[in-house]
C-alpha cells in the first residue's frame, strides 16, 4: 500500500494549521464537542458493531465500549482543552549577544503526530483535539477491534473541520490493517513523531520497528505499598479505588506490597474488593493471613507470574515485604515506570519513597487512578510516558510541542 501520498496531505495540512488563529482552532473544537454530543447515536451504532465481535470477557472489552456517559465526558475534555491557553508562541527564553544579535526560543508545534492504538475509540476524540490545540496534523491507526467506531468518529470531526473551512488533511485515520503499520512505522519525512497507545507487546513492536522518533506510553504495571506507618482506613479506600474504579485502564493496580508489621490489616485492607469478585494472588505470607477471611474461589497463591503483570482485568497480586527499601527493590524490579504509590503517615518514608521510585507519577496517600491529563488539570491527554526523553507521565498541549530559536539583528556577520 503506497501511503506517501496520504502522508504528505497531512503535511501540508500541518503548515496551514500552523498559520490558523488560535480562536478559530477554538471555534472548531467547541463545534467538535457539540457535535459529538449531537451525533452520539451514530458513533454508539458503530461502536456496537465493534463490541458484537468481542467477547464480553475479553478485558479490551470495557476499553472498546463507548456509552452515552463516556461520550458526554469525551465532549467536557474538548470543551476543556478549548479553554486552555494556546501553547503556541510561548517566549521559553530569550537573549542579546554582546554583538546585538537577539536570539529568541519559542515554542513550536511538531508538525505532524502520528498515534497507533489498539481498541479505545475514546483516544481519536483525545488525539485530534490536543493536535488541533498545539497545532499539529495527526495520523490515526486505529486497531482494528475498534474499526467501525474510529470511522464514524473521524466522519464526525472531517464534518467539522470541513464546515469551518479547515483541511479535511488535518486528521487522518489510516486502514486498520498491518499494511498501513508497516508505512506509517516508516514514514520517514512525513511523520514528526509516533506515539503507541495501548499493550506492552504494541509498543514494544513500535519501539522496536519504528524508522521515526517514538514516545512510548500506556503500559503498567502499578504497585501500592503499604507502608508500617501507614493508615489502616486510608489504604482500603486507595486499593479498593485504584483496583476497581476502572480495571482496563493502564493507571489500575496490579501490586499491593504490605509491610510485614501489617499483615494483621489484611482482611480489613482487601475486604471491599471480594464485592467486586477481584482474585488475588498472595505470597505466602499474605496467603496465610487471608485464608478464612477472604473468598476461597477468590483467593489463590502467588507464582513467578503473578509479578511484574498488568492485569487489566479483576486481579491482583499482594507481596510480604520486611522493609521500605525491600518495597522499593520489588518496585524498581517490576514496576513499568508509570505510576507507583505509597500508604503512610511516615513523612520520612514517604520522602525516601518518593525520591527513590523512578516512575512518571509518584503518589504517598493517592490512588493511583488520579494519573490522567483531565485529573492533572490539562483537559485532556494523548498519553502516558513512561520514558524520560521529551515528556514524561500525561501528556497534553505542553508535551506536543518543540521550539526553535528566532534569531534577529542588523547585519552581523561572523568572523
Amino acid at each position: 500500500m503506497e501511503l506517501n501520498e496520504t502522508f504528505n496531505k497531512a503535511v501540508e495540512a500541518s503548515r496551514a494549521l500552523n498559520l490558523t488563529d488560535v480562536s478559530r482552532i477554538d471555534a472548531v473544537l467547541l463545534a467538535l464537542a457539540d457535535a459529538a454530543e449531537a451525533k452520539m447515536e451514530f458513533i454508539l451504532e458503530a461502536n456496537r458493531r465493534d463490541l458484537a465481535l468481542m467477547d464480553e470477557q475479553n478485558p479490551m472489552y470495557d476499553r472498546l465500549m463507548l456509552t452515552p456517559e463516556r461520550i458526554r465526558g469525551i465532549a467536557a475534555d474538548i470543551r476543556n482543552v478549548a479553554s486552555l491557553p494556546s501553547p503556541l508562541g510561548h517566549v521559553l527564553d530569550e537573549v542579546v549577544r554582546p554583538n546585538g544579535m537577539k536570539i529568541t526560543k519559542i515554542s513550536v508545534p511538531f508538525g505532524v503526530i502520528g498515534v497507533i492504538y489498539e481498541a479505545r475509540p475514546n483516544v481519536s476524540f483525545d488525539v485530534v483535539s490536543l493536535c488541533l490545540k498545539s497545532g499539529n496534523a495527526c495520523v490515526l491507526k486505529g486497531g482494528h477491534d475498534a474499526g467501525y467506531s474510529n470511522e464514524a468518529i473521524v466522519k464526525v470531526i472531517r464534518e467539522v473541520l470541513q464546515a469551518h473551512g479547515m483541511d479535511e488533511h488535518t486528521v487522518t485515520l489510516l486502514p486498520a490493517d498491518r499494511v498501513a503499520t508497516a508505512a506509517l512505522l516508516g514514514a520517514v519525512g512525513y511523520i514528526d513523531l509516533l506515539i503507541p497507545r495501548g499493550s506492552k507487546g504494541l509498543i514494544d513492536y513500535v519501539r522496536d520497528n519504528a524508522r521515526i522518533p517514538v514516545i512510548e506510553t500506556g503500559a503498567g504495571i502499578c504497585h501500592t505499598y503499604f507502608d508500617a506507618a501507614g493508615d489502616r482506613a486510608k489504604c482500603a479506600d486507595i486499593v479498593f479505588n485504584a483496583k476497581t474504579r476502572r480495571v482496563s485502564v493502564c493507571n489500575a493496580l496490579d501490586c499491593l506490597i504490605v509491610h510485614r508489621d501489617r499483615l494483621g490489616d489484611l482482611p480489613a485492607v482487601c475486604g471491599r474488593l471480594a464485592a467486586k469478585e477481584v482474585v488475588i494472588y498472595a505470597d505466602s505470607d499474605a496467603y496465610a493471613v487471608l485464608d478464612g477471611r477472604y473468598p476461597t474461589r477468590l483467593l489463590e497463591r502467588a507464582t513467578a507470574e503473578s509479578f511484574g503483570t498488568e492485569f487489566l482485568s479483576y486481579k491482583m497480586s499482594i507481596r510480604t515485604v520486611s522493609s521500605l527499601d525491600e518495597a522499593i527493590a520489588h518496585i524498581t524490579r517490576y514496576s513499568s515506570k508509570h505510576s507507583e504509590a505509597i500508604v503512610s503517615e511516615n513523612p520520612a518514608a514517604v520522602r525516601l519513597f518518593q525520591q527513590s521510585v523512578d516512575a512518571a507519577c509518584v503518589y504517598a496517600n493517592v490512588s493511583t487512578a488520579f494519573t490522567d491529563g483531565a485529573q492533572f488539570g490539562l483537559g485532556a491527554e494523548i498519553g502516558i510516558s513512561t520514558q524520560k526523553l521529551h515528556a514524561r507521565g500525561p501528556m497534553a498541549l505542553r508535551e506536543l510541542t518543540s521550539y526553535k530559536y528566532l534569531i534577529n539583528g542588523k547585519g552581523q556577520t561572523r568572523a
